[in-house]
């Protein structure tokens, strides 16, 4: 048996179908970090769901509070703006699992409705389906993965949709959110105004030249230049907090 397991905040847009798509699934753990929209309604409306509430403490700890809380050791891991295919789950629910084992999907990622294989959004691979008395998420606030060293990693076939970002406001939150997770798990690191204009200048030139963003008219740019203000962003942030420290050192 598999518990599949999602965390949530205000994620009213797309998490019916997101639930739609495991109703398979003998149990759905949903841990809510503090939504105030109806996102714990709809939720409550599943009869597979179990609805649990948690303060935010980074993705990584967060993911492995709500694996904690599965009914069943093998875990499938899939985020609130996330729709597993039925031929997905059909592949999930059939696959001899073995313990000593990872297991990774392909995403398909769209913005305003079209599909990007572009902008470093393509190939998009990610680590789903785990068994949790063998391996964990990592303890990283952003960009966390399930740990895979000594295991077997073996691709499913079928794939994921994700529709990370749904307009500019979307960008606009989730780079407030992500740059100050980056800069919060990265605070012994230095950082400085330059180096924060180089990443950014970079990110940019990387995501809409060298890897095709140009090809995607507005959307491609749209996201290229996200990519480039995530960047700048994490970094200025970590100069304020290298800046910070600096200043409480020499005081002390």
């Amino acid at each position: 048996m598999i518990s599949a397991t999602i965390l949530t905040k205000n994620s009213s847009k797309y998490i019916w179908r997101t639930l739609a798509s495991l109703e398979k699934f003998p149990e759905i753990v949903v841990l809510d970090t503090g939504s105030d929209d109806n996102t714990c309604q709809i939720a409550q409306s599943f009869p597979n769901v179990r609805l649990h509430r948690h303060e935010f403490i980074g993705f990584g700890p967060t993911h492995n509070i709500a694996t904690s809380l599965a009914q069943y050791d093998w875990i499938f891991s899939i985020d609130s703006d996330e729709f597993a295919s039925p031929q997905l789950v059909d592949e999930i629910t059939s696959l001899p699992l073995d313990a000593q084992t990872v297991y990774s999907v392909r995403r398909k990622n769209f913005y305003r409705g079209k599909e990007i294989k572009a902008c470093g959004w393509y190939p998009d691979i990610v680590f789903r389906l785990y068994n949790r008395t063998t391996t964990r998420f990592s303890d990283d606030f952003v960009h966390e993965s399930i740990r895979t060293d000594g295991f077997q990693v073996k691709q499913l076939q079928n794939t994921l949709e994700h529709i990370p970002y749904a307009s500019v406001d979307d960008f606009l939150s989730k780079m407030q959110k992500y740059t100050t997770l980056y800069a919060e798990q990265n605070r012994g690191k230095s950082s400085s105004c330059f180096k924060a204009f180089f990443h950014g200048a970079y990110a940019f030139i990387r995501s809409y030249f060298f890897k095709r963003g140009l090809f995607y008219g507005r959307e491609g740019f749209e996201i290229s230049l996200y990519n480039a203000n995530c960047a700048f962003y994490k970094y200025l942030k970590l100069a304020d907090i290298s800046s910070s420290r600096k200043s409480l050192d020499q005081k002390s």
